[in-house]
Protein backbone atom coordinates (compact mmCIF):
# COMPACT_ATOMS: atom_id res chain seq x y z
CA UNK A 1 0.00 0.00 0.00
CA UNK A 2 1.38 3.37 -1.14
CA UNK A 3 2.34 5.75 1.70
CA UNK A 4 0.71 9.52 1.70
CA UNK A 5 2.21 12.97 2.67
CA UNK A 6 0.59 16.43 2.68
CA UNK A 7 1.22 19.06 0.08
CA UNK A 8 -0.18 22.33 -1.26
CA UNK A 9 -1.63 22.75 -4.31
CA UNK A 10 -3.62 24.43 -7.49
CA UNK A 11 -6.27 23.97 -9.72
CA UNK A 12 -3.83 25.95 -12.47
CA UNK A 13 -6.04 28.18 -14.69
CA UNK A 14 -8.48 28.45 -12.04
CA UNK A 15 -7.95 31.75 -9.17
CA UNK A 16 -7.70 31.23 -5.61
CA UNK A 17 -7.54 27.68 -5.91
CA UNK A 18 -4.75 26.83 -3.45
CA UNK A 19 -5.47 23.83 -1.13
CA UNK A 20 -3.98 21.09 1.33
CA UNK A 21 -3.79 17.64 -0.21
CA UNK A 22 -2.67 14.55 0.02
CA UNK A 23 -0.41 13.04 -2.58
CA UNK A 24 1.99 9.86 -2.71
CA UNK A 25 5.00 9.62 -1.04
CA UNK A 26 7.88 9.19 -4.03
CA UNK A 27 9.77 6.45 -3.97
CA UNK A 28 13.80 6.42 -4.75
CA UNK A 29 12.96 3.44 -7.11
CA UNK A 30 11.20 6.17 -8.78
CA UNK A 31 14.56 7.32 -10.66
CA UNK A 32 16.17 4.94 -13.02
CA UNK A 33 19.89 3.76 -13.23
CA UNK A 34 20.63 4.15 -9.44
CA UNK A 35 20.44 8.52 -9.63
CA UNK A 36 17.76 8.72 -7.27
CA UNK A 37 17.99 11.61 -4.62
CA UNK A 38 15.42 11.17 -1.53
CA UNK A 39 15.14 14.65 0.53
CA UNK A 40 13.18 15.51 3.24
CA UNK A 41 12.01 18.75 2.67
CA UNK A 42 12.73 21.57 5.58
CA UNK A 43 11.66 24.99 4.09
CA UNK A 44 10.19 26.26 1.09
CA UNK A 45 10.35 29.87 0.06
CA UNK A 46 7.50 31.73 -1.69
CA UNK A 47 6.95 34.56 -3.59
CA UNK A 48 5.72 36.63 -6.55
CA UNK A 49 5.67 33.66 -8.55
CA UNK A 50 3.37 31.86 -6.29
CA UNK A 51 0.92 34.43 -6.39
CA UNK A 52 0.28 35.04 -10.14
CA UNK A 53 0.07 31.06 -10.52
CA UNK A 54 -2.56 31.46 -7.77
CA UNK A 55 -4.13 33.96 -9.10
CA UNK A 56 -3.98 31.84 -12.67
CA UNK A 57 -1.84 33.89 -14.43
CA UNK A 58 0.21 31.54 -15.56
CA UNK A 59 0.80 27.51 -14.84
CA UNK A 60 0.43 23.98 -15.58
CA UNK A 61 -0.72 20.59 -14.43
CA UNK A 62 1.76 18.00 -14.82
CA UNK A 63 0.10 15.60 -17.43
CA UNK A 64 -2.48 13.34 -15.94
CA UNK A 65 -3.37 15.59 -12.99
CA UNK A 66 -5.81 18.92 -12.44
CA UNK A 67 -3.50 19.97 -10.05
CA UNK A 68 -0.07 21.73 -9.50
CA UNK A 69 1.74 21.34 -6.06
CA UNK A 70 3.03 24.60 -5.97
CA UNK A 71 6.69 25.66 -4.24
CA UNK A 72 10.29 26.34 -6.46
CA UNK A 73 12.66 27.67 -3.39
CA UNK A 74 13.74 24.43 -1.70
CA UNK A 75 15.77 23.73 1.20
CA UNK A 76 16.20 20.33 2.68
CA UNK A 77 17.93 17.33 3.88
CA UNK A 78 18.82 13.88 2.14
CA UNK A 79 17.26 10.75 3.72
CA UNK A 80 18.27 8.12 1.34
CA UNK A 81 20.19 8.00 -2.22
CA UNK A 82 20.32 6.05 -5.46
CA UNK A 83 23.57 3.69 -5.21
CA UNK A 84 25.21 5.94 -8.00
CA UNK A 85 25.20 8.88 -6.58
CA UNK A 86 28.31 10.14 -4.96
CA UNK A 87 28.01 13.93 -4.52
CA UNK A 88 25.38 13.47 -1.71
CA UNK A 89 24.81 11.65 1.41
CA UNK A 90 22.25 10.80 3.98
CA UNK A 91 22.42 13.58 6.18
CA UNK A 92 23.65 16.28 4.00
CA UNK A 93 21.75 19.69 3.55
CA UNK A 94 20.65 20.67 -0.52
CA UNK A 95 18.90 22.64 -2.51
CA UNK A 96 17.58 21.56 -5.54
CA UNK A 97 16.95 23.31 -9.65
CA UNK A 98 13.83 24.20 -10.83
CA UNK A 99 13.99 23.68 -14.67
CA UNK A 100 13.76 20.53 -15.86
CA UNK A 101 14.80 19.06 -19.55
CA UNK A 102 12.47 18.85 -22.65
CA UNK A 103 14.03 17.53 -26.40
CA UNK A 104 16.11 20.44 -27.66
CA UNK A 105 20.04 20.58 -27.95
CA UNK A 106 20.32 22.59 -24.79
CA UNK A 107 18.12 20.29 -23.17
CA UNK A 108 20.52 17.32 -23.65
CA UNK A 109 23.42 19.25 -22.55
CA UNK A 110 22.31 20.35 -19.29
CA UNK A 111 20.99 23.67 -19.96
CA UNK A 112 17.68 23.15 -19.58
CA UNK A 113 17.70 26.63 -18.10
CA UNK A 114 18.53 27.97 -21.89
CA UNK A 115 15.47 26.08 -23.58
CA UNK A 116 14.99 26.78 -27.35
CA UNK A 117 11.48 24.98 -26.75
CA UNK A 118 8.98 26.93 -26.26
CA UNK A 119 7.64 24.52 -23.81
CA UNK A 120 9.26 24.05 -20.53
CA UNK A 121 9.24 22.43 -17.56
CA UNK A 122 9.48 23.80 -14.02
CA UNK A 123 9.04 22.24 -10.84
CA UNK A 124 5.97 24.09 -8.84
CA UNK A 125 5.82 26.30 -12.06
CA UNK A 126 4.92 24.42 -15.51
CA UNK A 127 4.08 20.94 -16.04
CA UNK A 128 6.36 19.79 -13.18
CA UNK A 129 4.97 19.62 -9.64
CA UNK A 130 6.74 21.57 -6.63
CA UNK A 131 8.54 20.98 -3.20
CA UNK A 132 5.60 22.01 -1.25
CA UNK A 133 5.68 18.60 0.38
CA UNK A 134 7.20 16.42 3.16
CA UNK A 135 9.76 14.55 0.70
CA UNK A 136 10.62 14.85 -2.77
CA UNK A 137 12.94 12.73 -5.00
CA UNK A 138 14.40 13.69 -8.06
CA UNK A 139 17.54 13.03 -10.20
CA UNK A 140 20.85 13.82 -8.42
CA UNK A 141 21.78 15.93 -11.90
CA UNK A 142 19.31 18.46 -9.54
CA UNK A 143 20.11 18.08 -6.15
CA UNK A 144 22.42 20.53 -5.07
CA UNK A 145 24.79 20.38 -1.82
CA UNK A 146 24.16 23.05 0.39
CA UNK A 147 26.95 23.60 3.57
CA UNK A 148 25.61 23.33 6.81
CA UNK A 149 27.13 25.93 8.11
CA UNK A 150 24.67 28.49 6.11
CA UNK A 151 21.64 26.50 7.06
CA UNK A 152 20.02 29.45 8.50
CA UNK A 153 19.91 31.48 5.09
CA UNK A 154 19.54 27.66 2.81
CA UNK A 155 15.79 29.05 1.37
CA UNK A 156 17.39 31.43 0.10
CA UNK A 157 19.40 29.11 -2.04
CA UNK A 158 16.87 29.28 -5.33
CA UNK A 159 16.75 32.98 -5.59
CA UNK A 160 20.27 33.44 -4.79
CA UNK A 161 21.17 31.35 -8.12
CA UNK A 162 18.91 33.27 -9.83
CA UNK A 163 21.04 36.47 -9.24
CA UNK A 164 24.19 34.56 -9.88
CA UNK A 165 23.29 33.91 -13.31
CA UNK A 166 21.44 37.30 -13.78
CA UNK A 167 25.13 38.36 -13.90
CA UNK A 168 27.19 35.70 -15.05
CA UNK A 169 25.19 36.18 -18.24
CA UNK A 170 25.71 40.08 -18.78
CA UNK A 171 29.57 39.21 -18.54
CA UNK A 172 28.95 36.41 -20.80
CA UNK A 173 27.38 38.46 -22.78
CA UNK A 174 29.47 41.30 -22.60
CA UNK A 175 32.73 39.19 -24.06
CA UNK A 176 31.23 40.93 -27.33
CA UNK A 177 33.03 43.77 -26.11
CA UNK A 178 36.40 42.50 -25.60
CA UNK A 179 37.01 44.98 -22.67
CA UNK A 180 34.05 45.74 -20.30
CA UNK A 181 34.71 47.05 -16.99
CA UNK A 182 31.68 48.07 -15.46
CA UNK A 183 32.08 50.49 -12.76
CA UNK A 184 28.12 51.20 -11.81
CA UNK A 185 25.22 49.18 -11.28
CA UNK A 186 21.46 49.56 -10.85
CA UNK A 187 19.25 47.16 -9.21
CA UNK A 188 15.75 48.08 -9.89
CA UNK A 189 13.50 45.94 -7.06
CA UNK A 190 14.27 45.65 -3.55
CA UNK A 191 12.62 42.00 -2.93
CA UNK A 192 15.04 39.01 -2.40
CA UNK A 193 16.30 38.99 -5.99
CA UNK A 194 16.92 42.73 -6.05
CA UNK A 195 18.69 42.53 -2.38
CA UNK A 196 20.99 39.60 -3.18
CA UNK A 197 21.68 40.99 -6.56
CA UNK A 198 22.91 44.40 -4.65
CA UNK A 199 25.27 42.15 -2.46
CA UNK A 200 26.54 40.03 -5.41
CA UNK A 201 27.45 43.63 -7.16
CA UNK A 202 28.96 45.07 -4.52
CA UNK A 203 31.34 41.68 -4.12
CA UNK A 204 32.33 42.43 -7.19
CA UNK A 205 33.67 45.90 -6.93
CA UNK A 206 30.83 47.84 -8.11
CA UNK A 207 29.35 51.06 -7.23
CA UNK A 208 25.05 50.13 -6.88
CA UNK A 209 22.43 51.84 -6.71
CA UNK A 210 19.23 49.85 -5.47
CA UNK A 211 16.41 51.42 -6.39
CA UNK A 212 12.59 50.66 -5.33
CA UNK A 213 9.86 52.58 -4.56
CA UNK A 214 9.34 52.91 -0.65
CA UNK A 215 11.26 55.33 0.79
CA UNK A 216 14.37 54.86 3.15
CA UNK A 217 13.59 56.06 6.44
CA UNK A 218 12.12 52.96 8.73
CA UNK A 219 12.66 50.66 5.75
CA UNK A 220 14.20 47.83 6.34
CA UNK A 221 14.99 46.89 2.99
CA UNK A 222 16.66 49.74 2.74
CA UNK A 223 18.81 48.72 5.46
CA UNK A 224 19.62 45.93 3.74
CA UNK A 225 20.84 47.67 0.93
CA UNK A 226 23.35 49.97 3.04
CA UNK A 227 24.31 46.93 4.77
CA UNK A 228 26.09 45.72 1.70
CA UNK A 229 27.66 49.39 0.99
CA UNK A 230 25.11 50.37 -1.54
CA UNK A 231 23.06 53.56 -2.23
CA UNK A 232 19.46 53.41 -1.65
CA UNK A 233 17.08 55.54 -3.74
CA UNK A 234 13.57 55.69 -3.73
CA UNK A 235 11.39 56.32 -6.72
CA UNK A 236 9.15 58.55 -4.84
CA UNK A 237 11.90 61.03 -4.36
CA UNK A 238 13.89 60.42 -7.34
CA UNK A 239 13.59 60.19 -11.24
CA UNK A 240 15.99 58.00 -12.46
CA UNK A 241 16.95 60.35 -14.55
CA UNK A 242 17.50 62.14 -11.27
CA UNK A 243 18.97 59.32 -10.25
CA UNK A 244 21.82 59.20 -13.13
CA UNK A 245 22.74 62.57 -12.90
CA UNK A 246 23.68 62.17 -9.04
CA UNK A 247 25.45 58.36 -8.86
CA UNK A 248 26.08 57.77 -13.05
CA UNK A 249 24.76 56.09 -16.15
CA UNK A 250 24.15 52.69 -14.66
CA UNK A 251 26.78 49.74 -17.09
CA UNK A 252 24.69 47.05 -16.10
CA UNK A 253 20.62 47.18 -14.67
CA UNK A 254 19.31 44.44 -13.09
CA UNK A 255 15.71 44.94 -13.71
CA UNK A 256 13.80 42.78 -10.81
CA UNK A 257 10.84 44.93 -9.89
CA UNK A 258 8.04 42.33 -11.46
CA UNK A 259 6.77 45.84 -13.42
CA UNK A 260 7.29 45.81 -17.04
CA UNK A 261 6.66 49.42 -17.24
CA UNK A 262 10.48 50.17 -15.16
CA UNK A 263 11.68 47.64 -17.55
CA UNK A 264 11.31 49.70 -20.65
CA UNK A 265 12.05 53.02 -18.11
CA UNK A 266 15.36 51.47 -17.29
CA UNK A 267 16.04 51.64 -21.36
CA UNK A 268 16.46 55.33 -21.56
CA UNK A 269 19.38 55.42 -18.68
CA UNK A 270 21.45 52.49 -19.68
CA UNK A 271 25.09 53.99 -20.17
CA UNK A 272 26.96 53.25 -23.60
CA UNK A 273 28.19 49.89 -23.95
CA UNK A 274 25.73 49.12 -21.00
CA UNK A 275 23.83 45.95 -20.17
CA UNK A 276 20.29 45.38 -19.08
CA UNK A 277 19.63 41.86 -17.51
CA UNK A 278 16.13 41.53 -17.12
CA UNK A 279 14.58 38.91 -14.68
CA UNK A 280 10.95 39.77 -14.12
CA UNK A 281 8.25 37.14 -15.05
CA UNK A 282 5.23 39.23 -15.59
CA UNK A 283 1.93 37.62 -16.74
CA UNK A 284 -0.20 40.28 -16.76
CA UNK A 285 -1.10 42.42 -19.85
CA UNK A 286 -0.28 46.17 -18.57
CA UNK A 287 0.31 48.13 -21.90
CA UNK A 288 3.25 50.53 -21.77
CA UNK A 289 3.95 53.70 -24.04
CA UNK A 290 7.94 54.24 -24.80
CA UNK A 291 10.06 56.56 -26.73
CA UNK A 292 10.38 53.88 -29.28
CA UNK A 293 12.60 56.36 -31.80
CA UNK A 294 14.78 58.00 -29.27
CA UNK A 295 15.62 54.60 -27.24
CA UNK A 296 16.41 52.48 -30.76
CA UNK A 297 18.40 55.66 -31.71
CA UNK A 298 20.27 55.50 -28.43
CA UNK A 299 20.76 51.42 -28.69
CA UNK A 300 21.95 51.62 -31.65
CA UNK A 301 24.62 54.00 -31.47
CA UNK A 302 25.61 53.14 -28.00
CA UNK A 303 25.83 49.25 -28.49
CA UNK A 304 23.25 48.75 -25.91
CA UNK A 305 22.17 44.99 -24.99
CA UNK A 306 19.33 44.14 -23.37
CA UNK A 307 18.92 40.28 -22.03
CA UNK A 308 16.37 38.17 -20.28
CA UNK A 309 17.58 35.71 -17.38
CA UNK A 310 15.21 32.58 -15.93
CA UNK A 311 15.98 30.61 -13.06
CA UNK A 312 19.66 28.78 -13.17
CA UNK A 313 21.00 25.23 -13.01
CA UNK A 314 23.22 23.89 -10.94
CA UNK A 315 25.93 25.63 -11.82
CA UNK A 316 24.36 28.97 -10.55
CA UNK A 317 23.57 27.30 -7.78
CA UNK A 318 26.97 26.50 -6.70
CA UNK A 319 28.07 30.29 -7.74
CA UNK A 320 25.10 31.82 -5.63
CA UNK A 321 26.16 29.50 -3.29
CA UNK A 322 29.58 30.84 -2.71
CA UNK A 323 28.13 34.14 -3.14
CA UNK A 324 26.20 33.68 0.19
CA UNK A 325 28.95 32.08 1.95
CA UNK A 326 31.54 35.23 0.88
CA UNK A 327 28.85 37.63 1.62
CA UNK A 328 27.76 36.17 5.26
CA UNK A 329 31.49 36.37 6.38
CA UNK A 330 32.00 40.05 4.03
CA UNK A 331 28.01 41.34 6.44
CA UNK A 332 27.72 39.14 8.84
CA UNK A 333 24.24 38.51 10.19
CA UNK A 334 22.88 41.15 6.79
CA UNK A 335 21.82 38.12 4.58
CA UNK A 336 19.72 36.57 7.71
CA UNK A 337 17.45 39.89 7.54
CA UNK A 338 15.93 39.24 4.58
CA UNK A 339 14.00 36.15 6.32
CA UNK A 340 11.23 38.29 7.53
CA UNK A 341 7.77 36.14 7.27
CA UNK A 342 8.11 32.38 8.34
CA UNK A 343 5.37 30.52 8.57
CA UNK A 344 5.07 27.63 10.55
CA UNK A 345 3.50 24.33 9.07
CA UNK A 346 1.91 23.71 5.68
CA UNK A 347 -1.45 23.40 7.65
CA UNK A 348 -1.16 27.35 8.02
CA UNK A 349 -1.05 27.71 4.06
CA UNK A 350 -3.88 30.29 4.26
CA UNK A 351 -1.65 32.81 5.36
CA UNK A 352 1.06 33.00 2.21
CA UNK A 353 -1.33 34.48 -0.09
CA UNK A 354 -1.94 37.97 2.02
CA UNK A 355 1.54 37.63 2.44
CA UNK A 356 2.41 37.70 -1.11
CA UNK A 357 0.72 40.84 -1.48
CA UNK A 358 2.03 42.40 0.77
CA UNK A 359 4.15 45.06 -0.36
CA UNK A 360 6.37 45.40 2.23
CA UNK A 361 7.23 42.35 2.93
CA UNK A 362 10.30 40.46 2.22
CA UNK A 363 10.28 37.07 2.30
CA UNK A 364 7.92 34.80 3.02
CA UNK A 365 8.64 30.92 3.73
CA UNK A 366 6.67 27.94 5.28
CA UNK A 367 8.75 25.88 7.98
CA UNK A 368 7.84 22.52 7.22
CA UNK A 369 10.09 20.34 9.09
CA UNK A 370 13.06 20.13 11.86
CA UNK A 371 16.34 18.74 10.44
Amino acid sequence: MSSFMKAIAVHPGKAHTMHMRDIEKPELASIPDGRGVLVKVLQVGVDATDLEISEAQYGAAPAGDDFLVIGHEVFGIVEDVGDKVDHVKPGDYVACTVRRPGKSIYDTIGRSDITSEETYYERGINLRHGFMTEYFVDDAEFIVKYPGQLKEIGVLAEPASVCAKAIEQAYAAQQRLQVWEPKTAWVMGAGQIGLLATMMLKLRRLNVCTIARSPAEGNLKAEIAESFGAHYVSTKNSSLDEVAKEYGRPDLIIEATGNSMIAFQCMNVLNLNGALVLTSVTGGSRQTEIESDKINLEWVLGNKLMLGSVNGNFRHFHDGIADMALGSAMYPGTIEKLLTHPIDGMENYEQLLPLLADSSVLKVYVNIADA
